[in-house]
């Protein structure tokens, strides 16, 4: 029987591994999975030793308060794994957490995979010995990350990103307003201010205030806001009440993606919903804050080396959508990035084509070419029945 272990610690990562699970059972059916996993990974057979939400931590700061616990939990995972002896181990994301992992389990004797490389092309490159250290097969899922680490000799495949396999390179704006009770409105905006509490905190204020003022602009402009779980909901209903309790919005439960096809542009946190709005072809405005904290290390010691924070932007290389971090994020130059675009259908156009583009460089039938390589790391491929 087929023994693989699998990490992940948040919904991108749940994603990526329920797509590899899913694989992998059609060429071995009996194969079982453990480790960490979401809901998505749950449904595919995985047994998860812990709650996902405990490992989705984000920022130097935050994972500093969690670093006791998340210590404690790698450790028993660790422990697990030596004991359980998996015949492959994946990472998926998270490398502060992962690459520490796989590091002792390959020394161990088991074949370890990191499925998303670490940002090393962005910050601390020199994280590629510790990669080179800890992985036996990196899978990347955008072409310039493969390029990077071939060039510092780690063992690397390109595999496309699962969801430009799984978002169809056209849409249909007009069916999803009709599922949204948004056909009658000329300007529809979706704002996505987070997956998580804490950047709903951050950014919805930011983002309800910005609405006001294109209001003021555009009076008949309505507002979609899809909210992931209750409590995320109750914490953007919060903020909503206080700010701007008659703002014309609609909360909607889940279904971020139909949202962004309904909308003519979209407000957003950056995340993986940058790179979803892409490939639904929806120009977007990008924001992001930080702990105060972290953001004065980052900047302090010069440790990001990207010219864009957008995913968007960073695969078309240049700035497609616009970006506000930290101070720059206000409600004034969020509301005039959002006029600008809906006031140019010109650029509006240039962005979808552009976009569209990027999507095809990333349609690679990704889950099934992650699985076949995990595969064959192992020596275990063959074709699925």
């Amino acid at each position: 029987m087929l023994k693989v272990g699998i990490v992940a610690n948040e919904p991108s990562g749940d994603l990526l591994g329920a797509g590899v699970i899913r694989e992998i059972k059609k060429r071995y059916p009996d194969a079982r999975f453990e480790g960490v996993g979401g809901p998505l990974m749950i449904r595919e057979g995985c047994r998860s030793l812990f709650s996902m939400d405990r490992l989705s931590v984000m920022g130097l700061i935050e994972v500093l308060k969690h670093l006791p616990e998340l210590l404690s939990i790698r450790k028993k995972l660790l422990s697990h794994f030596l004991q359980a002896q998996p015949d492959v181990f994946i990472g998926i994301d998270a490398p502060d957490f992962n690459l520490g992992l796989e590091t002792a389990l390959k020394k161990s004797g088991i074949p370890t995979v990191h499925y998303v490389s670490p940002t090393v092309w962005a910050w601390r490159p020199g994280r590629v010995k510790k990669i080179r250290a800890a992985v036996d097969l990196m899978l990347s899922i955008f072409p310039f990350e493969a390029e990077f680490l071939q060039q510092h000799k780690v063992p690397v495949q390109y595999v496309g990103h699962p969801l430009a396999d799984e978002i169809p390179l056209q849409n249909d704006r007009p069916a999803a307003r009709a599922v949204l009770g948004v056909t009658d409105r000329p300007h529809v905006v979706a704002m996505l201010p987070g997956s998580r509490v804490g950047e709903i905190e951050s950014l919805s204020a930011t983002f309800i205030r910005a609405a006001l003022q294109l209001t003021e602009r555009y009076p008949d402009a309505h507002f979609l806001v899809p909210l992931i779980n209750e409590r995320t909901r109750a914490a953007f209903e919060s903020v909503l009440n206080r700010e701007a309790p008659d703002l014309p919005v609609t909360l909607v439960d889940g279904q971020a993606r139909t949202v962004m096809i309904a909308a003519d542009v979209v407000l957003t946190a950056s995340g993986t919903a940058t790179l979803e709005a892409m490939l639904l072809r929806r120009a977007m405005v990008v924001a992001y804050r930080l702990n105060p904290l972290t953001y004065w290390i980052v900047n302090r010691f010069n440790l990001v080396k990207i010219p864009y924070v957008a995913m968007a932007n960073l695969l078309a290389n240049e700035a497609l959508a616009p970006e506000f971090i930290q101070d720059a994020a206000t409600p004034e130059a969020l509301a005039d990035a959002l006029s600008e675009l809906l006031e140019s259908p010109e650029r509006l156009r240039y962005i979808q084509q552009r976009y569209g583009e990027l999507h095809e460089t990333l349609q690679q039938d990704s889950s099934r070419k992650a699985a076949e390589a995990v595969l064959s790391l192992i020596g275990r491929n063959r074709s699925a029945e």
